[in-house]
């Protein structure tokens, strides 16, 4: 017998937890230099616990081909990815701001 989602009540392989968390969140998408002229893309607003923030960095990191990090609730990629990472969220179902 399946189990039940604790938070929206719907059986575990119907659960749509993650869907609102994604429609409720503001995602904001910068670049930041760094030291020697390295330019950072930075995702900040996910900080929802229904939402893996290290698969969801993981798949980022794959689109745009590039090295990066998640801590503190931001995901940090080498190199400026703006536009794909733009694409990319708003595919996933994500709100998406680009300073």
């Amino acid at each position: 017998m399946p189990g039940i989602c604790s938070t929206c009540g719907l059986p575990e392989e119907l659960c749509a937890c993650e869907e609102i968390a994604r429609e409720q969140i503001r995602i904001s998408i910068f670049c930041d230099k760094r030291r020697y002229g390295k330019v950072v893309t930075v995702v900040e607003g996910i900080e929802g616990g229904d939402i893996d923030i290290d698969d969801l960095a993981r798949k980022l990191k794959t689109k745009c081909a590039a090295g990066g990090t998640a801590k503190d609730g931001r995901i940090e990629l080498q190199g400026d990815h703006k536009r794909k990472v733009q694409q990319t969220l708003e595919e996933m179902g994500f709100a998406v701001e680009v300073r």
